[in-house]
């Protein structure tokens, strides 16, 4: 079903053209600007200090104009030998406005014919958007929608047939997509990888200008950098053992009721202690911003144990993805103050003008989970898109489809203890979601508990489970705290919490 190719009138050189062939390939509203083959290649892999062979592949270029204002460019990448028979669409980060060649080459080095796009349009910024609501709606979905179309079509053209079984990987801006893409074009995947995801982008804007304002209001709130990392040892002096295990992770931090009040100064100001504004300041940060008048919150702050990453929203500036959507997108207004955000009359116009367009917070999957597979993770520790969303989307799910047992089999949430946007920090942040899928997928094998590890100085120091939410990792009480064997996943109650 999801693997056919849709009825696109083009014109192919031959069945299993080489590759130079496809440049005389006809698509709807597309020009093919370049076929070449490139030759295996070895390539740096950052963060891991080894060496990869690319296999050679033939990699396509194309630019798609489904409006008339639309400039969305492609890339496509064809294994030359070894195809694998299958499909990975890669996904983009923040405004995008770049092909994400790194995320291509991993899944052209496990055999995919792959692809990306720019979005639309180049650069980091949201001042596409300024007079181009067309340019806005490929940003939005659009442009992953149809490179999606004009991908199948190319691999067909290229191998004599479509892809067997095609599959979204992508995180943060990445992950967004993906939901968007199994939300309004449940036809395009068979699975979907959507790991941190900046689902409600309205949302996540306005809470990154709530902890801005905390700090920034009355400067007496801002908290120098350098005192993170008191905050954090804080956190984890009070609530690190309340899991079972004293290792510098929180299992879940929704368990952790921390007052930053404790390091109040009592005496002078310094790097070890928050002065009274200081104090406010980060009770702001871990707490959800709240519509004024009604008293609704809006979107949850971040967790205890990401203190180590608040520079990210309450920095010297504030989050440059935040402010572009007010400034570009909601008040068309490049010199927009953030400290004149209303919580209450701005995010209401934020959210009636996106009307789902950038928003991917729709909970009826049903037409995706009748045959598709969704992996959604979020790292707790994330200090860039709060990892509360990705519960409250998951909960919003089961709600709408009528509880766990009616989604269980097609849709999985995974929370990665430690994890900060996309990876890092200091927990097993290292794991194979695409294993996982496959095997969910082609098998119907779904993943009860997924291996993770811990790699520092290119060294594995510590292997974990990763459990499907609510489920978290609990130590059996025998064996290395540092070794995944040693713990179950159970259920936690958790998530009737609230702090």
């Amino acid at each position: 079903m999801r693997a056919a190719i849709l009825a696109l009138v083009f014109v192919a050189p031959s069945l299993a053209a080489d590759c130079q062939a496809l440049a005389a390939l006809r698509l709807p509203d597309t020009t093919i600007t370049v076929a070449e083959h490139v030759a295996a290649e070895w390539h740096y892999t950052p963060g891991t200090g080894a060496y990869t062979r690319n296999p050679p592949f033939c990699r396509v270029a194309a630019t798609l104009k489904p409006s008339s204002d639309s400039d969305i460019q492609i890339e496509v990448w064809l294994p030359a030998t070894d195809w694998n028979g299958k499909y990975q669409a890669v996904g983009n980060g923040g405004w995008s406005g770049s092909i994400n060649r790194a995320a291509m080459t991993l899944a052209l080095g496990r055999g995919y014919a792959t692809s990306s796009t720019d979005t639309g349009h180049t650069g980091s910024s949201a001042s596409f958007a300024l007079g181009h609501p067309e340019k806005l709606i490929d940003y939005a979905y659009r442009s992953e929608h149809e490179m999606t179309l004009k991908t199948k079509a190319i691999i067909a053209a290229y191998y004599g047939n479509g892809p067997r079984h095609s599959y979204w990987n992508g995180c943060s801006a990445g992950g967004k997509q993906g939901l968007k893409e199994a939300q309004r074009y449940p036809e395009d995947y068979d699975g979907i990888i959507a790991g941190s995801p900046a689902a409600n982008w309205t949302g996540r804007a306005a809470q990154s200008l709530w902890s801005a304002q905390a700090v920034h209001n009355d400067d007496a709130g801002y908290i120098p950098p350098d005192k993170y990392p008191a905050i954090h040892n804080a956190v984890l002096t009070a609530c690190d053992s309340l899991d079972g295990v004293t290792d510098g992770v929180l299992e879940d931090p929704r368990r952790c009721h921390f007052d930053p009040a404790v390091l109040e100064c009592t005496g002078a100001d310094g790097p070890g202690c928050l002065t009274h504004a200081q104090v406010e300041a980060a009770r702001k940060i871990y707490g959800p911003s709240v519509n004024p008048r009604t008293k609704r919150p809006l979107y949850p702050g971040l967790e205890p144990g990401s203190e180590l990453g608040w520079a990210t929203w309450a920095g010297p500036q504030p989050l440059s993805i935040g402010l572009d959507y007010f400034r570009y997108v909601v008040f068309e207004d490049p010199k927009w103050d953030f400290r004149t955000l209303d919580f209450d009359r701005d995010v209401a116009r934020a959210e009636k003008l996106d009307a789902g367009r950038i928003n991917a917070v729709d909970p009826d999957l049903k037409p995706f989970l009748a045959g598709g597979k969704l992996i959604q993770y979020h790292g707790w520790s994330d200090p860039q898109i709060a990892p509360g969303n990705s519960v409250d989307y998951y909960n919003s799910v089961l709600a709408h489809l009528g509880g766990a047992a009616k989604v269980e089999d097609s849709y999985r949430l995974f929370m990665v203890p430690g994890m900060a946007h996309c990876g890092g920090g200091d927990g097993t942040s290292t794991f194979d979601m695409v294993t996982a899928l496959e095997q969910w997928v082609e098998e119907k094998r779904p993943p009860a508990r997924i291996a993770a590890s811990r790699v520092r100085n290119g060294k594995t120091d510590r292997t974990r489970p990763l459990c499907p939410y609510p489920q978290t990792a609990v130590y059996q009480g025998k064996g290395s705290t540092d070794e995944e064997s040693s713990f179950v996943c159970r259920p936690s109650g958790a998530d009737a919490l609230s702090r």
